[in-house]
């Protein structure tokens, strides 16, 4: 069965252009050298009906939903609780009142960590007490080691930001990872055979919580996927330019980028962990 993925956004915690900033890559004008926070959406259909599985909902997520004419969302999926990547949940409230006139909340699925921050955050949304009538009709979910959303498997990569726990997944034959420093040993094995790889590359200067350029293609050429997409991309990186010293197989990701996925034939589920 065939997929699609969308880049939503390609850039850091800070975006690009960064405020304050005046480099060639801030006053660019490629499009490409525009990048909002990261965030992906995959898309598939079952039966007659579009499959919508977000990434993380960044600061940015309003405007990148509707470049992406996003009009339904079945599930979101949180890599970790930064700003970055959790700041645009409540932008999911009108497409979560769509979800649920059609049969309940939109599940989040998020480590217990991750699901304690948002919960903190955004408590007029989760609370008991909550009677905000115009809540998000949302509701967070485990994140299992697998979790099957309408047929298609997202499997948890482990992986570290600094010395935080984060969430990488894989879903057919593809990878998405962002926000790392060092991948686990064993976390290597999740990611063979793949066909499409997303690794974050922040810059050529190194940093206690994010992978270097160099990191990310020595990662790149162990996994050894057919393509590299790179993400999580500083203002230190100017798109053309960087291209151009990239070995074959890897290239920079852009916000609008769209990637063919294969996934596994799916076969109608709810949402929800399966381990």
């Amino acid at each position: 069965m065939e997929g699609k993925v969308t880049f939503l956004g390609t850039g850091t915690s800070m975006g690009v252009p960064t405020l304050g900033c005046g480099c060639a890559v801030c006053t660019s004008p490629d499009p490409r050298d525009r990048r909002l926070r990261p965030s992906i959406v995959v898309r598939w259909t079952t039966g007659e009906l579009e499959r919508v599985v977000v990434i993380d909902t960044g600061p940015d997520f309003r405007e990148q939903a509707l470049r992406a004419q996003l009009t339904h969302v079945d599930a979101v999926f949180y890599t970790h609780s930064h700003a970055d990547h959790i700041f645009g949940m409540d932008d999911l409230r009108p497409l979560s009142f769509v979800a649920f006139r059609s049969g309940g909340p939109i599940p989040l699925f998020a480590s217990a960590e991750t699901a304690a921050v948002l919960e903190r955050i955004y408590d007029y949304t989760f609370a008991p007490s909550a009677t905000y009538i115009n809540r998000a009709r949302v509701e967070m979910q485990p994140l299992g080691d697998v979790t099957r959303v309408h047929g298609v498997d997202f499997v948890r990569v482990p992986v570290l930001h600094g010395e935080m726990d984060v969430s990488g997944f894989r879903f057919g034959d593809m990878a998405y990872l962002t926000d790392v420093s060092a991948i686990p040993e064993s976390s290597f094995a999740l990611l063979h055979g793949l066909e499409t790889l997303v690794l974050p590359a922040l810059r050529h200067k190194p940093h206690p919580s994010h992978a270097t350029l160099e990191q990310a293609l020595g990662w790149a050429k162990r996994i050894g996927a057919h393509k590299t997409w790179l993400t999580h991309i500083a203002h230190e990186l100017g798109h053309e330019e960087t291209n151009r010293i990239l070995p074959e197989g890897v290239a920079m990701g852009y916000d609008g980028l769209e990637v063919a996925v294969r996934l596994p034939d799916a076969v109608e589920s709810v949402a929800g962990s399966s381990s």
